[in-house]
């Protein structure tokens, strides 16, 4: 519990983790997001200091947890020219949380390394909620001494979790979770708007899918925002591109084809192209229901 915390990156999952700790008895110190008005309301809430840069944020913690949206972002905060986290770094901690490219989390994990500071994974398969109470499922990679280090923090953020292996390793698996459940969702969205077209009450064909093969996780938390057209955004498409995107650049590093996620990745490209892309990775029904977008 002696672990100071800081957080870079605090949108709705960076905020609801730091909440989180601060409410099992961490001191969190300190955050820093692009959005400074947000940074400004979470440091006032939680007590803590919204710093202006990035070795800034270093200074004032143990661990230093990072929730970015990309991997430009992600090389931007570690090995960016002038003001960066791995300023004087030693015996730092970072976590980091986003959806990312094995090959960042690598190249950090070795710039860390140099510095004299830690690197870990900790991708996330879970949603906004789960984050504020402590339910997360983590998949966590790097050097497992020092996830050891930080496992009684990770604990409380997470109702499960997974140590996958080496640096790289777990952004490979969450690679390949989002891969599936992407593909999935776009299955179901092509089911029900079919299903729609023929003139089926949609109620009776999601019990039957929920009854026979066509059951998934996705069912179960897309199929009624499908029907009623209600895209909240809880895991946007424009994410689900990038995700979908990362995939086959994996793919491609071992000479495999993915051809269905090829499909799915040009779904959610062609959300994003038509003004789509803040909508709920649910809101892929929109290309496939008669009468929606084209």
């Amino acid at each position: 519990m002696s672990q100071t915390v800081a957080f870079v990156g605090v949108g709705k999952m960076g905020a609801n983790m730091a909440r989180r700790l601060k409410d099992c008895g961490y001191s969190v110190t300190a955050v820093l997001d692009v959005n400074t008005q947000a940074a400004a309301e979470l440091a006032a809430e939680l007590g803590c200091k919204a710093c202006t840069s990035l070795a800034e944020v270093t200074a004032a913690a143990d661990v230093i947890f990072t929730v970015v949206t990309n991997d430009a972002a992600m090389r931007a905060i570690f090995l960016g020219s002038g003001d960066n986290l791995l300023t004087n770094a030693k015996g730092r901690i970072f976590i980091n949380c986003a959806t990312l490219s094995p090959a960042i989390h690598r190249e950090v994990y070795a710039a860390a390394e140099k510095a004299g500071a830690h690197s870990l994974e900790a991708c996330m398969a879970s949603s906004i909620s789960h984050a504020r109470e402590g339910k997360l499922y983590l998949m966590l990679a790097g050097d497992e001494a020092i996830y050891q280090q930080v496992q009684p923090m990770i604990e409380q953020m997470s109702v499960n979790r997974r140590f996958i292996g080496g640096p790289g390793r777990a952004a490979e698996v969450k690679a390949l979770v989002n891969m599936v459940m992407n593909i999935n969702t776009a299955g179901l969205a092509e089911g029900l708007g079919l299903a729609a077209a023929l003139g089926h009450d949609l109620n009776m064909i999601r019990e039957v899918f929920s009854q026979t093969g066509a059951n998934s996780r996705v069912l179960e938390t897309d199929s009624a925002d499908m029907v009623a057209r209600e895209h909240d955004c809880w895991f946007s498409a424009e994410h689900a591109a990038k995700d979908s995107g990362i995939a086959a650049d994996v793919a491609k590093t071992v000479g495999l084809s993915l051809p269905l996620n090829d499909a799915t990745k040009a779904q959610y490209e062609k959300m994003v192209s038509l003004g789509l892309g803040g909508l709920d990775k649910s809101g892929i029904a929109e290309l496939t229901f008669k009468g929606r977008h084209a």
